[in-house]
């Protein structure tokens, strides 16, 4: 059984303008195009047609299985959302690795709070 990363935006102003789609889709080949593996999943927006009503954008992306890959792809795939939610900031995003919600950090972004244990006290 494998954990997958989700990703949504959701606005009431549907759907995304000319300008805000030409930038989700250049993040979107970048990040792409820069992703660690070529053998695993990487940043994947779901079609217009397949979002839920309110969406603007949705993905998914499966996590490795090799322990690791796992870092570096999600280290990626953080990143690539934060700069997605960037892009399109009036949106109310949800991000969640299966049940486990992956919070938001104004400064950081998605990848602080995952990525980064606190120092043991």
């Amino acid at each position: 059984m494998g954990v997958s990363l989700y990703y949504q935006a959701c606005r009431p102003t549907l759907p995304l303008t000319e300008a805000e789609g030409a930038e989700v889709a250049r993040i979107a080949v970048t990040r792409q195009a820069t992703f660690p593996y070529e053998d695993e999943e990487t940043l994947y927006l779901y079609e217009n047609d397949g979002y839920e009503p309110g969406e603007i954008l949705a993905g998914s992306t499966k996590m490795p299985h090799d322990p690791d890959r796992l870092m570096p792809v999600l280290a990626h795939l953080l990143d690539s959302v934060t700069e997605l939610r960037r892009a399109l900031p009036d949106a109310e995003w949800r991000v969640h690795m299966d049940d486990l919600d992956v919070p938001w950090d104004e400064d950081e972004g998605y990848a602080s709070s995952l990525l980064y244990e606190p120092p043991l006290s």
